[in-house]
């Protein structure tokens, strides 16, 4: 059995689809290990998957700042340079010595963007590397550039080729921006293992040239871009859905909540931002009764709130089982419950709360199948009315179910699996 290294970095949204791309490998004879944080290592492992730590547990992350685990997380989502300064960069060289290890042997090895050292061990161990990108913002397309705060300065639909090649200017100040804090870093790392400095000025894009980008979303989410990485393919969503990792047992508490009425509304915000939900979903209560509208709440482990009446709470439910029983989806964009929504089939309220997501909004929106409202403006008052608007206008409705009809038959775990297996067959 050959062995496929697939490694990443980050939330629930991240790990998912390495673990779905890792399953549908070994369906097909491969030996798939995962090199992940610490808190993903025994999730991956009840899913059959084999995985070694790379990175330290994000317990010991908060604890290196010098913060409270809310405080952490309220600074990691206000603050992407600090996300970088705090929990990524801190860790590279070991995290790198501790991949170096785990490719040893392997064909091939898979690694998320902002697993900055894959690429360095891909090239030190001569193996092709696949590069994974779950959000269509993460092309940086001057054509259709990132809807978030951190991009202000780019023209965001350049209507010629001046705003085009303004944006590839800006993108190329960004990258000398990037490089002079933080290169001789890389440069470090890359030494330590024997090679010379990166060519690219950029840190996201040393000297080994992929060998294959899969973007793990739907083309009707992000469509193929002009400038996209050579090599690239977009595959669709690499689905994988559990709480511990195996087959989650069926909840019959939350089944008979929503048999015993017309479909709810589901809030939820993830795997991260619930540990810094401020008053969110306080605020989701209000706005469910102020429309007389029953509602599951998808709390995570830290909250005051109990179910009682046209109201269930619950740390986590599997979203392929609750999405396509819900009237309406209102989430923080996070891609893997973007995905999960949009397979659903069913409008959405996207409350961007760091990063991707306000990208991730503003695609839902442009697609018709959803609105948006910042995280700070989040109120009972001012949800209500909007997700009327998505209960009572049929065109979200419809188009949402026009939408999800297709995606939920695209396999992206499946074709990524066979795009790998191509390129190490």
């Amino acid at each position: 059995m050959r062995k496929i290294v697939l490694t990443t970095v980050g939330t629930l949204g991240d790990l998912h689809p390495f673990i779905a791309i890792g399953l549908a490998l070994k369906r097909r004879g491969y030996h798939p290990v995962l090199a992940v944080a610490e808190d993903h290592v025994a999730k991956t492992q009840a899913a059959g998957l084999d995985a070694v730590a790379v990175l330290p547990s994000f317990d010991v992350i908060w604890q290196r700042m010098g913060l409270s685990e809310d405080d952490a997380v309220k600074r990691v989502m206000a603050d992407q340079t600090y996300m970088l300064e705090q929990v990524l960069l801190p860790w590279l060289g070991s995290s790198t010595d501790a991949l170096d290890a785990v490719v040893e042997g392997a064909s091939a090895l898979v690694g998320s963007l902002f697993v900055f050292g894959a690429p360095i061990i891909a090239e030190k161990r001569r193996v092709p590397l696949v590069s994974v990108i779950l959000q269509p913002m993460a092309i940086l397309s001057a054509h259709t550039p990132p809807q978030t705060p951190d991009f202000w300065m780019l023209k965001g639909a350049p209507a010629g080729t001046i705003g085009v090649r303004w944006n590839r200017m800006a993108y190329s100040v960004m990258r000398r921006i990037m490089r002079r804090r933080y290169g001789r870093k890389i440069d470090d790392v890359r030494a330590s293992h024997g090679l010379g400095a990166a060519r690219d000025p950029s840190m996201f894009d040393v000297s080994m040239e992929t060998a294959l980008t899969l973007c793990c979303y739907s083309p009707l989410f992000g469509p193929p871009q002009k400038d996209a990485p050579p090599r690239s393919e977009i595959i669709g969503f690499p689905v994988f859905d559990s709480q511990n990792g195996n087959a989650d047992a069926p909840d019959p508490e939350l089944e008979a909540f929503l048999a015993a009425g017309p479909p709810p509304l589901v809030f939820t915000l993830g795997s991260f931002a619930v540990y810094a939900p401020g008053d969110f979903y306080e605020e989701a209560a209000a706005a469910a009764r102020k429309l007389g509208q029953r509602a599951v709440l998808l709390t995570g482990e830290k909250t005051s709130l109990r179910s009682g009446g046209d109201l269930f709470v619950r740390a986590y439910a599997p979203h392929s089982m609750l999405f396509p029983r819900a009237a309406a989806i209102i989430h923080h964009g996070g891609i893997g419950t973007t995905g999960q929504a949009l397979r659903a089939g069913k409008p959405q309220l996207v409350v961007p709360h760091m990063g991707d997501q306000a990208d991730n909004a503003h695609r839902i929106k442009k697609m018709g199948v959803g609105r948006t409202l910042a995280a700070r403006r989040f109120t009972a008052g001012r949800a209500a009315p909007i997700i009327a608007s998505l209960l009572n206008d049929g065109r979200y409705r419809a188009e949402a179910e026009r939408i999800g009809a297709v995606i939920v038959h695209e396999n992206g775990a499946e074709a990524a699996a066979v795009a790998i297996e191509k390129l190490v067959g």
